[in-house]
């Protein structure tokens, strides 16, 4: 017997939903990486795909193997934790790059300090630090 004749119609339906989704979302983030001009409003839109449409999908294959195997299958679970965690946190690092590089350059338009929450720096000493 093959497995897909062995997969239920409503675990069938459940999974197509889930990867037509997931699939969407990631396209959209997708054309919002072309769509947007500058770095600073480019950077949030592969976020929608490696979060939404990633969890989207990952819930399909759980869905899928967890009906053809008759047991649960946690190991998307794992796979989207790791995405979870490390997509918002690269998009931090990239984003203050980014930022600390325009600054320090002085080109380009770079979101003010207000619009970041970060406090004002006391004026710098022309002193390097001591190790």
């Amino acid at each position: 017997m093959n497995h897909l004749e062995a997969l239920p119609t409503w675990a069938a339906l459940l999974t197509a939903f889930f990867l037509v989704l997931g699939a969407g979302l990631t396209l959209i983030g997708a054309i919002g990486i072309l769509r947007f001009r500058s770095f600073f409003e480019r950077v949030h839109a592969p976020t929608l795909g490696t979060s939404w449409g990633t969890g989207a999908i990952l819930l399909a294959s759980t869905i899928c193997f967890s009906a053809l195997g008759s047991r649960l299958i946690v190991h998307e679970i794992l796979i989207g934790f790791f995405i979870t965690v490390t997509t918002p946190v690269t998009l931090m690092l990239l984003a203050r790059a980014a930022i600390y590089r325009k600054r320090t350059e002085g080109k380009g338009e770079v979101p003010p300090r207000s619009l970041l929450r970060l406090p004002d720096r006391p004026a710098s000493t022309s002193t390097p630090p001591t190790v």
